[in-house]
C-alpha cells in the first residue's frame, strides 16, 4: 500500500473509531410535541417528503405556461411514477403515513405532467398536419 493510502486508512480509522462508543447517542423516536399523535419520524418524513414530492411541480407549470411538451422527456416522469407507486404501497407494508401520503401526492402530479405531455403533443402534432396541408 502506498504512503498517502496508508495515511488515508488511519485517517478513516482515527475518525470512526470514536463513534463506537457513541450507543447512547442514537436518536429515539419519541412522540412530536408539535402534534403528539405523530412520532417524531413522521414530522421528520413529512417535512423530507414534501420537497421530494414537489420536485417534479416546476416541469409540469413550464409546461403548461409555454403549452408545449418541447423539452420534456415523458419516459423520465413515468418511470417516476411507476416507482412512487411501489413507494406508496411500501408505506402501506410499513404502515408509514409519510411515506403514503407524499407518494400518493407525487403520483397524482406525475400522472398530471404525462397527461399534459400527451395532450400538447397531441396538440403540435395536429397543429404540424394543418401547417402542412397549409404549404402544399
Amino acid at each position: 500500500m502506498s504512503r498517502f493510502k496508508s495515511l488515508i486508512m488511519l485517517l478513516l480509522f482515527l475518525t470512526l473509531w470514536p463513534l463506537t462508543g457513541c450507543n447512547d447517542l442514537v436518536p429515539h423516536d419519541t412522540k412530536s410535541l408539535l402534534a403528539p399523535e405523530f412520532q417524531r419520524s413522521e414530522i421528520v418524513g413529512l417535512a423530507a417528503g414534501f420537497g421530494t414530492t414537489f420536485a417534479a411541480m416546476p416541469d409540469l407549470l413550464a409546461m403548461l405556461k409555454r403549452r408545449s411538451s418541447a423539452g420534456m422527456n415523458p419516459r423520465m416522469v413515468l418511470i417516476m411514477c411507476i416507482f412512487q407507486i411501489l413507494w406508496v404501497y411500501y408505506g402501506f407494508l410499513i404502515a408509514s403515513r409519510p411515506v403514503i401520503v407524499w407518494n400518493v401526492i407525487a403520483v397524482l402530479i406525475n400522472s398530471l405532467t404525462v397527461g399534459a405531455y400527451l395532450h400538447f403533443l397531441r396538440k403540435e402534432k395536429r397543429q404540424g398536419k394543418d401547417i402542412g396541408t397549409l404549404a402544399a
